[in-house]
């Protein structure tokens, strides 16, 4: 691989999915965007910030879009490259979709990496595009002040199994299938405080492609799929609350974590975008009273390349459990449940 005395995590002010607009910020701009109801093929737009957006063709197949792409959250070119392109992708599968092909999107300052690193990040995200079984087709490219990488990704659907962000019903199990606790090891990469051993553990989890989302939409039990990233458990969860009209019960003793997260959060490894999704949502959060900060900061913690947050008939979940660890998710684990009501409650 290409090397360069250059650090690619301090080439840019943010990494990963910290990168992502505040929630609040993001619902200000788009305010006065319109919607689709005009086009009655589009069966998911942005009314619900879901994962992507879906135009059925005909009664078999709908097309599922979406798009993703940040800043360097490691500094090894090539896992940087994989770990935007698992990112992108985990969209389709949590849709219930398959990918059928990819855009690569690149921009860097070609004054500052040399070519062979640019290269390294690109080949880093063809290699997770063909365990995906898709092409890098085409894309764009730009000179930019920070290097930015990630992909538009195509996929397709059986429209009756198409699982949204919008469908979780009172009484369903909820699921998440990896660990929380990225954003505190970026956070401690960025700052050099973090050994190759736990660097190794997070690019393990971010690489992970949330293939398992098309077994789960083939399941009448699985209600809702959406994949938890740049806001948060928190964040993500309020949005299936939101979309779904239903409160989320999340039990914080249950929550996956990386071997290192309450380490790291307890000895103040803490992305700025932890503390934006809190001010953009904490109002509609209801935390126990004793709460430390620390945990706070987990539950709002951005994931990159996080898991698949499901919700799923109760009967259902421990089979899924037990298929989700065969599958190759370990972390996988039940973390609460749906009610009538609103907002996310934490136990």
């Amino acid at each position: 691989m290409a090397q360069t005395d250059l650090r690619l995590s301090q080439l840019s002010h943010g990494g990963g999915c910290g990168c992502k607009l505040a929630p609040a910020v993001l619902r200000e701009l788009l305010a006065d965007q319109p919607v689709g109801q005009m086009f009655p093929q589009l069966l998911v737009g942005n009314e619900t910030a879901d994962d992507a957006a879906v135009w059925q063709l005909d009664d078999q197949t709908a097309v599922i879009a979406t798009t993703d792409f940040f800043m360097p959250m490691v500094d090894d070119a090539h896992a940087f490259g994989r770990i935007a392109a698992t990112n992108a992708i985990s969209d389709i599968y949590a849709m219930g979709g398959r990918p059928i092909m990819a855009l690569a999107i690149l921009g860097m300052p070609v004054d500052r990496l040399p070519a062979g690193t640019i290269r390294d990040i690109l080949q880093g995200g063809q290699s997770v595009c063909a365990e995906a079984g898709i092409p890098v087709a085409g894309g764009h490219s730009i000179d930019s002040v920070e290097p930015i990488y990630g992909l538009a990704v195509i996929g397709i659907v059986n429209p009756g199994k198409l699982r949204r962000n919008a469908d979780a019903q009172p009484g369903d199990v909820l699921i998440l299938t990896k660990g929380l606790g990225v954003g505190h090891y970026s956070a401690a990469i960025k700052k050099d405080a973090l050994d190759q051993a736990g660097i190794d553990e997070m690019i393990a989890s971010t690489t992970l492609l949330n293939r398992i989302g098309v077994d789960l939409a083939d399941d009448p039990a699985v209600r809702a799929i959406t994949d938890v990233t740049g806001f948060g458990i928190l964040g993500h969860g309020l949005e299936v609350a939101r979309a779904s009209g239903v409160r989320l019960v999340i039990d914080r003793a249950a929550l996956p974590r990386l071997s290192r997260a309450d380490d790291l959060a307890q000895a103040g490894f803490v992305t700025g975008a932890s503390h934006r999704n809190w001010a953009a949502y904490g109002d509609d959060i209801t935390l126990p009273p004793d709460c430390p900060d620390w945990q706070r900061a987990l539950l709002c913690d951005p994931q990159t390349s996080g898991g698949l947050l499901v919700s799923v008939a109760a009967d259902s979940a421990p089979g899924w459990i037990d298929r989700l660890h065969e599958a190759g998710y370990p972390l996988a684990a039940v973390i609460g449940g749906v009610e009538q009501g609103g907002g996310v409650t934490v136990l």
